[in-house]
């Protein structure tokens, strides 16, 4: 799995776990540290709980292993370091107040097929 496919399968894997407004961003181009952002917010403390841990094993599936963690799911933000993937898992408030994608609004967003439900 490439870069691209890893970072579209962790957003189908959060859309699928119910994360909300989940965004793959390409990000190659103007950063040094990593291809794609993933980043979607959960309803509640507990969901972020839920993503990230549903992320991991799904990904750990696939022969992908989280490289580092920063934050925890009490403090409203986590972000999980695979390398060229850096996922960003946000409670609303938290989502809002980091505003990752204005940060990064030039970078173009990626497309991936979400749930039907």
């Amino acid at each position: 799995m490439n870069n691209k496919e890893l970072a579209l399968f962790a957003a189908q894997t959060l859309d699928q776990k119910k994360a909300r407004d989940v965004l793959v961003l390409d990000i190659g181009l103007k950063s040094g540290f990593a291809d794609y952002f993933v980043i979607a917010t959960a309803g509640s403390l507990r969901q972020l709980g839920s993503l990230c841990d549903e992320l991991d094993d799904k990904l750990a599936e696939q022969e992908f292993f989280v490289k580092h963690v920063e934050g925890k799911g009490d403090s409203g933000w986590v972000l999980m370091d695979y390398g060229d993937i850096i996922i960003n898992l946000f409670t609303v408030e938290q989502r809002e107040h980091y505003s990752i994608e204005k940060i990064w609004g030039d970078c173009p967003a990626v497309e991936f097929e979400r749930s039907i439900e």
